[in-house]
């Protein structure tokens, strides 16, 4: 639950699931005798602790706070808003409407504070497999969630990044297929 990277509410409630464990433990070592596995068990639930602050309280929170400025900016008179923090884990929607790939970041441009491509990886299997390529974030369209007008095919033809080494602008000929 906790490595699944699927929000901060199923990150809380995974360590919550370890403080139950660490206190299970830590009540085995009180009814042994065993010290090293009490005091062990006792930093764990301490560490867990921090994980249910950070994700069910503080994060989950934080995220509650982009959702209302989306929800509020759909129905005012501003520009809509999405969530930076939404981008990342995305799933990336083909014109079909079926998912085509995973967004896995965003990169800024410092002197605008515009999105200068986003990196969307396809294909493989927990990664392993994976093809990150870099798309254009004019062809990419925001709102309930991330997508294109590009098909499965067509994204996997783009030029495929290197997982360690992402170019500092997007080419012109990648920007215009």
């Amino acid at each position: 639950m906790t490595a699944a990277n699927l929000g901060s509410r199923v990150t809380g409630w995974g360590f919550v699931i370890f403080t139950v464990g660490s206190l299970a433990w830590s009540a085995v070592a009180i009814g042994t005798g065993q010290t090293n596995l009490l005091l062990t068990n006792g930093f764990l639930t301490l560490v867990n602790a921090v994980g249910i602050w950070r994700w069910l309280g503080r994060q989950a929170r934080l995220e509650d706070g982009s959702e209302a400025a989306k929800a509020h900016s759909a129905v005012s008179k501003v520009p809509s808003l999405f969530g930076i923090g939404s981008l990342v884990g995305g799933k990336l929607t083909g014109r079909d409407g079926t998912t085509i790939g995973t967004v896995i970041d965003g990169m800024m441009r410092c002197d605008g504070a515009e999105l200068a491509y986003i990196v969307v990886g396809e294909g493989g299997i927990g990664g392993i497999g994976e093809r990150l390529h870099a798309l254009d974030p004019n062809r990419v369209r925001f709102g309930d969630g991330i997508a294109c007008d590009l098909d499965a095919a067509e994204l996997s033809q783009l030029p495929v990044l290197a997982h360690d080494n992402w170019p500092a602008a997007l080419d012109k000929h990648v920007a215009q297929n």
